[in-house]
């Protein structure tokens, strides 16, 4: 019986190549001559830490790596950003934390959502992704179609269409 895999993944080396691109970027505009800056990625947190000078400049840097993540193709909604807060220094501060994995919630509206488009498929909730089985293709695509119209704010991947 056919089925696949709704999942939510990020490429984690795509992300570190982003904020590399970000990185060479605040090198080289003025606006952040002589203003220390520093943008750090922690791959087993999945973290990316922010500190620079003052708001506006926490504003271009996440517009920034925005830009370049829709450039090396991740969804920008992967990341959630926490409120700015204060350092001693008089800087500001922020962590970004990466979105992975489908959580419950958003699991059980999927599942919703699916059953009540009144199609021949059946779905399953399966640690942090949901498995959607049904006798046909067709149905299968339907699905695929239903959830990347569902508005959710969190991109998924379709993987082991089988």
């Amino acid at each position: 019986m056919p089925s696949f895999d709704i999942v939510s993944q990020v490429d984690l080396q795509e992300v570190d190549n982003a904020i590399n691109n970000v990185k060479k970027e605040i090198d080289s505009r003025y606006d952040f001559r002589g203003v220390t800056t520093e943008i750090t990625f922690n791959r087993k947190d999945k973290r990316i830490s922010i500190l620079t000078g003052d708001e506006m400049k926490i504003k271009a840097l996440r517009d920034m790596l925005s830009a370049h993540c829709v450039r090396r193709k991740i969804d920008p909604r992967i990341m959630d950003f926490s409120e700015p807060e204060g350092t001693s220094k008089g800087q500001l501060k922020q962590q970004v934390r990466l979105k992975e994995g489908i959580d419950k919630e958003t699991a059980k509206k999927l599942v919703k959502l699916i059953k009540g488009a009144k199609l021949k498929v059946q779905a399953a909730i399966q640690d942090n992704q949901v498995r959607v089985t049904g006798k046909k293709i067709d149905d299968l695509q339907a699905v695929i179609s239903l959830v990347r119209e569902g508005g959710f704010e969190q991109p998924f991947q379709f993987v082991n269409m089988k």
